[in-house]
C-alpha cells in the first residue's frame, strides 16, 4: 500500500512538472540539470531536467513495450490532446496544426500522408538504430501535389530534431541520441516544434525515461548558394578553366589537322615528359609499327612527387603531333604552349599512356593503386556505419577475422609515405649524378643549395595546391549545403572550419592544430607529407656534400619518432588491439612526429636503389627467405592483433614500431621487384593497366570523401548494412571517385604540370 501511494505521488508530481516545464534547446553537448548520472533513478518526460526521480526498483513493472518507452512524437496522440487555440504556439502554426489534426482525425488522405512522413520509434533499437527520420521526400512531395484532395491547404516543412534520451541502465547503460524527422506546417518555428514535442511526449503514465532536446533544425534556416562568395570564386575559376580547355583542345586539333595535311603518311609523336626545373633530359627513339615515337625521358621524372602523386610525375607527359624534322613545341610561342597545356586531347593521352620512363620504378604504380582502393574502402565503411539503422552490426563484424583489413587501413597511408620518401630520394640522387646542378642554379656553395631547396619547394607547392584549393572550396560549399538541407547531420563541421581555417590547409600546417578545427579532415595526409618533404629535401641536399651527417640525422629523426610515439601511446594508455584505430586521432594518428618512420625508410630504400643501380645479386635461399619474412610480417601487422590483448608497454611499442615495420616490408617488395626477383608480384604491381589509375591517385584521394558524403547526405533515411550492400557501395564509390578524379586531373592537375614544365629553367634556356 505504501509503495502504491508513493507511486501515485510520483506520477502526479511528474505530470505537474512536465506541464509547467519550458523547453530548452541545447547547442552542442548535453547540459545536465539534475539528471542523475549514476542512473540509480530515472525521470519521466523531462525537458528541463527538473522532473521527479522514480526508483528503478519498480521499473520493470511499468515497462510494457519499447514502443511506449521511446514514443516521442505521435500525431494521433497529439490530436487527442489538442485543444484549440493552443496558447504556446504562434497564430499561423496553431491554425495550421488545428486543420491538420482535425483532418487527421477524419482520415483525410493528405493528413494521413503528412503523419506518415513524420518519424517515430522504429524497431532495431538494440541493433543501433538511432534514426527516426520519417520521409523528407514524401513531406515535400505533398507540397507539389497537383490534386487538391491530396495536397494540404498550407505549405509543409521538414524539421529535424536531435534528442537525447536516458533509459534504465539495464536497457541502455549510456544515454542514446536520436534524430527525429517531423513533417509539420512551414509556419511553425523552432519554439513551436519544441512545444509540440512537449505536448506529444507527455506521458499518460509515467515512463522511466528522461528526454532532452539538443537541437532543432528548421527549414526556415537555409543556405543560399548564390550569396556565398566561395561559390562565385569556384564558378569563376571553373568558367575560366573550361574556356581554356576548350581553347586549348581546339587549337590542338587544329595543329593535328595541319600536320596531317602536310604529312598524311608519316607521323612523329613526341612524348615529352616534363621534369622539375633542375632536371636533365635524354632523348630516346622507339619505332612502333609505322610510327616513330621520340620520347624525352626525364632522368629524374617526379623528384617532387609524393606517395599519392608519385607517378603523377608522368602526368607531365604531353603528347605532341609533329613533323620528322622539327619539334612543334619548340617552334611554338610561349602563349601557344600555355594554351596547349589545357588541351583535353593531350592530357587524356598523357594520363592513359601505357609507357613509363626508364628512371621510374613501375612497382609503385601497383602499390599506389591498391592502397588508394584500401583508403576508399575504409572511408566508405566509416561513413556507412555512421548512417545505418543497424550500427551495432559493426560491433559484430569487427570480431570477424577479415574485418581486420578495414580496421588496419591506416597502413595504406604508410604506403603513400613510403613511396613518397622512396621517389624523392631515388630520383634526386640520380639527377645530381647525371647533371651539373650548378649549371641550372648558376651558383655554387650555400647559394646553390638554397636555390635548389627553394626551387623544389616552389615546384611542389604549385603542383599540389591548385587542385587542392579547388577541391577545398567545393568541400566548403557542399558541406554548407548539406548542413542546412540534409536530413542527417554532416560527419564533420567543414561548413564552419573551412571558411575560418582554410589558410592552414593552404600552408600545409593543419595537422599542427586541434582536429576539431581542421578543414577537410582527410587532408591531414597532405600536410604531413609536405612537412616530410620539407625535411627530406633538406637532408638530401645536405647528403650531397655531407653524406654521413645527413645519414646520422636521418637515423636520429627515425629513432626520435619511435620514442615520441611510444611515449604518447603509453601516457594515453592507447591499446591498438582494443581501441578504435582513430581513438587518438589528434594525438597519434595525424601528427607528423608519429608518422615519420615510413617516409624515412622510403628515403633509405631510394638511396639503396640508386647506389646499386637497381642491380643486386641474391641467392635463391635469400630471395625465398625475404619473401616469406615479408609476407609473414605484412600478414601479422594486419591480422596479428585479432582476438588479442596487449599490455601497456607492448601496446606502446607496437604503436611506435608497427608503421615502420610495414614500410620495411614494402622495402623488400620494391627492392626485389626492381632487381629482378619479383616474379608474379612484379608483373601484377607493374601491370600497365594500373598506370592511368596511379596517375590520378592524388585527385582520387582529394575527391573520394566528397562522393562518399554525397551518397550519405542525399539519403532521407538510414541504410541497412550487410556484406553484399557494402561490397556494392564500395565498388560504386571506387568507380565514381575515379571518374571525378579523372575530370579534376584533366582540368587542374595536368595543365599545371605542363605549365610548370614551360617555365622550367632548362626549357627557358633552350628557347633562348
Amino acid at each position: 500500500m505504501k509503495r502504491l501511494v508513493m507511486f501515485l505521488l510520483a506520477a502526479v508530481g511528474t505530470v505537474a512538472a512536465a506541464s509547467n516545464a519550458s523547453v530548452e534547446e541545447v547547442s552542442g553537448d548535453l547540459v545536465d540539470k539534475g539528471l542523475n548520472s549514476s542512473r540509480r533513478g530515472m525521470k519521466s518526460v523531462d525537458w528541463n531536467g527538473d522532473a521527479m526521480e522514480t526508483p528503478l526498483v519498480n521499473v520493470t513493472a511499468r515497462i510494457k513495450s519499447l514502443e511506449n518507452l521511446l514514443e516521442v512524437f505521435n500525431p494521433q496522440r497529439l490530436a487527442r490532446r489538442w485543444i484549440y487555440p493552443y496558447d504556446n504556439l504562434t497564430n499561423d502554426c496553431g491554425t495550421h496544426m488545428d486543420q491538420y489534426l482535425s483532418q487527421l482525425g477524419e482520415g483525410v488522405l493528405w493528413a494521413l500522408k503528412m503523419a506518415d512522413a513524420s518519424g517515430r520509434y522504429v524497431p532495431s533499437f538494440f541493433w543501433g538504430n538511432s534514426y527516426w527520420t520519417g520521409s523528407e521526400s514524401l513531406c515535400y512531395h505533398l507540397n507539389s501535389n497537383a490534386s487538391k484532395l491530396e495536397a494540404p491547404p498550407f505549405k509543409l516543412g521538414f524539421y529535424t530534431v536531435r534528442l537525447q534520451i536516458a533509459l534504465p541502465q539495464y536497457i541502455s547503460p549510456n544515454d542514446r541520441r536520436f534524430l527525429l524527422g517531423l513533417c509539420l506546417p512551414f509556419s511553425c518555428n523552432k519554439q513551436d516544434v519544441r512545444q509540440l514535442l512537449q505536448l506529444s511526449a507527455r506521458d499518460e503514465e509515467p515512463e522511466p525515461r528522461s528526454i532532452q532536446i539538443l537541437k532543432v533544425r528548421s527549414p526556415h534556416n537555409s543556405y543560399i548558394m548564390w550569396h556565398d562568395r566561395t561559390f562565385w570564386i569556384l564558378f569563376a575559376v571553373s568558367v575560366l578553366v573550361l574556356s581554356l580547355m576548350a581553347l586549348g583542345t581546339g587549337y590542338d586539333i587544329y595543329l593535328v589537322h595541319q600536320s596531317r595535311h602536310f604529312f598524311n603518311e608519316n607521323y612523329t609523336y613526341e612524348i615529352t615528359r616534363a621534369s622539375p626545373p633542375h632536371l636533365g633530359e635524354r632523348p630516346m627513339k622507339l619505332d612502333v609499327g609505322s610510327f616513330t615515337q621520340s620520347a624525352t625521358l626525364s632522368s629524374s621524372d617526379g623528384v617532387i612527387n609524393h606517395g599519392l602523386e608519385g607517378s603523377l610525375g608522368t602526368l607531365n607527359e604531353s603528347i605532341h603531333t609533329t613533323s620528322n624534322d622539327s619539334d612543334t613545341s619548340e617552334n611554338l610561342g610561349l602563349v601557344a604552349e600555355m594554351v596547349l597545356a589545357f588541351s583535353v586531347r593531350r592530357n587524356v593521352l598523357t594520363i592513359c599512356d601505357q609507357c613509363v620512363g626508364s628512371d621510374t620504378i613501375p612497382t609503385i604504380h601497383g602499390l599506389r593503386s591498391i592502397s588508394m582502393g584500401w583508403v576508399i574502402l575504409g572511408h566508405t565503411c566509416l561513413v556507412a556505419f555512421k548512417y545505418s539503422d543497424n550500427m551495432e552490426y559493426r560491433s559484430v563484424v569487427e570480431k570477424e577475422f577479415l574485418f581486420q583489413t578495414i580496421n588496419n587501413g591506416a597502413y595504406s597511408v604508410d604506403t603513400f609515405f613510403f613511396i613518397s620518401g622512396l621517389l624523392v630520394s631515388f630520383l634526386y640522387f640520380r639527377t645530381v649524378s647525371k647533371i651539373d646542378i650548378t649549371q641550372v642554379t648558376r651558383s655554387t656553395g650555400f647559394q646553390n643549395s638554397a636555390l635548389q631547396y627553394v626551387g623544389l619547394m616552389a615546384y611542389r607547392y604549385g603542383r599540389l595546391t591548385v587542385p587542392y584549393l579547388f577541391v577545398l572550396g567545393v568541400v566548403e560549399v557542399t558541406m554548407k549545403w548539406f548542413y542546412y538541407n540534409s536530413v542527417f547531420e554532416p560527419p564533420t563541421a567543414d561548413h564552419v572550419s573551412c571558411p575560418s581555417y582554410w589558410w592552414r590547409n593552404a600552408l600545409y600546417i593543419n595537422t599542427l592544430f586541434p582536429v576539431q578545427d581542421m578543414c577537410m579532415l582527410w587532408s591531414w595526409y597532405l600536410a604531413d607529407d609536405t612537412q616530410f618533404y620539407v625535411l627530406g629535401c633538406a637532408l638530401l641536399i645536405l647528403a650531397v656534400s655531407y653524406f654521413r651527417v645527413a645519414a646520422v640525422l636521418t637515423i636520429i629523426f627515425l629513432i626520435s619518432s619511435w620514442f615520441t610515439t611510444a611515449f604518447i601511446a603509453y601516457n594515453n594508455r592507447h591499446n591498438p588491439s582494443v581501441d578504435d584505430p582513430l581513438a587518438l586521432f589528434d594525438k597519434i594518428y595525424d601528427k607528423p612526429w608519429t608518422r615519420l618512420g615510413p617516409y624515412l625508410v622510403g628515403m633509405i630504400v631510394g638511396w639503396i636503389l640508386y647506389k646499386t643501380d637497381c642491380k643486386l645479386k641474391m641467392s635463391k635461399v635469400a630471395v625465398a627467405l625475404g619473401w616469406m619474412l615479408c609476407i609473414g610480417c605484412l600478414t601479422a601487422l594486419v591480422y596479428g592483433l585479432y582476438d588479442t590483448h596487449l599490455d601497456r608497454i607492448p601496446a606502446a611499442a607496437y604503436s611506435s614500431l608497427s608503421h615502420t615495420a610495414w614500410a620495411i616490408c614494402l622495402s623488400w617488395i620494391v627492392i626485389a621487384c626492381s632487381t629482378g626477383y619479383g616474379g608474379y608480384v612484379n608483373k601484377l604491381l607493374s601491370a600497365s593497366f594500373l598506370y592511368p589509375f596511379s596517375r590520378v591517385t592524388y585527385c582520387a584521394y582529394l575527391v573520394h570523401p566528397i562522393m562518399i558524403r554525397i551518397m550519405a547526405m542525399r539519403m532521407d533515411s538510414p541504410m541497412h548494412l550487410s556484406l553484399e550492400i557494402m561490397t556494392i557501395i564500395f565498388f560504386g564509390q571506387v568507380v565514381a571517385s575515379y571518374i571525378l578524379s579523372f575530370v579534376v586531373s584533366l582540368a587542374f592537375e595536368a595543365p599545371v604540370v605542363s605549365l610548370l614544365k614551360i617555365v622550367a629553367p632548362e626549357r627557358r634556356k633552350k628557347s633562348q
